[in-house]
């Protein structure tokens, strides 16, 4: 079994034991750097991935997004575009993913908003999001420099919360089978994907 496939039985694994939330239970992050080509992963991405196109300003930002909304519909993927509800509207997006400090209004049928911590989960919460995306919770690349949660923090506040929580930050199939049983109904990832 690929890496991808186990993770993705691992997170549906977190799904189910969650209750099943009607959410999804992989999500794939895309990052400049680090997924350059985004559409070449979607395509090797398993049936009801969500994807949340991360594109940062970039220049071919529409190009990429109608690429990425039509091999997602071609393929049974979900598609987020983060912070940029027009874009969303205009490629037929599934919705919109927030970063914490923007969380703003719906598009969609599914929004989704990151969190660092509980305020962020509350935030999260009270705009009404579909899931929240808690983040990092072991040490990642990512450029944001944020020291990870740790797996015992990042539970509670998995448990506590009222809305369905989606782990990211360091996640791949080895440390995603420390997530069982914390409270989390999915994972993300970003380098998980790219290899």
């Amino acid at each position: 079994m690929s890496s991808v496939h186990a993770l993705a039985a691992q997170a549906q694994r977190l799904n189910r034991d969650a209750g099943g939330p009607a959410i999804p239970a992989l999500f794939f992050f895309t990052d400049p750097k680090r997924t350059p080509d985004p559409c070449a992963i979607a395509r090797r991405l398993p049936r009801a991935t969500a994807i949340v196109y991360r594109h940062f300003g970039a220049a071919e930002r529409a190009q990429t997004a109608g690429k990425l909304a039509s091999i997602a519909r071609a393929r049974g993927l979900l598609l987020l575009i983060a912070a940029d509800p027009e874009l969303a509207q205009r490629v037929g997006a599934d919705g919109v993913h927030w970063p914490e400090r923007l969380t703003a209004a719906r598009v969609g049928r599914l929004m989704t908003v990151s969190a660092h911590g509980a305020e962020g989960l509350a935030r999260a919460e009270a705009a009404g999001a579909d899931a929240c995306v808690l983040a990092p919770i072991f040490p990642t690349r990512s450029a944001s420099g944020r020291p990870p949660l740790g797996l015992f923090r990042a539970s509670q506040l998995a448990r506590a919360a009222r809305t369905p929580v989606i782990a990211l930050g360091g996640v791949n199939a080895d440390t995603a089978r420390r997530l069982g049983g914390r409270g989390f109904a999915g994972l993300a990832a970003v380098d998980a994907f790219a290899a």
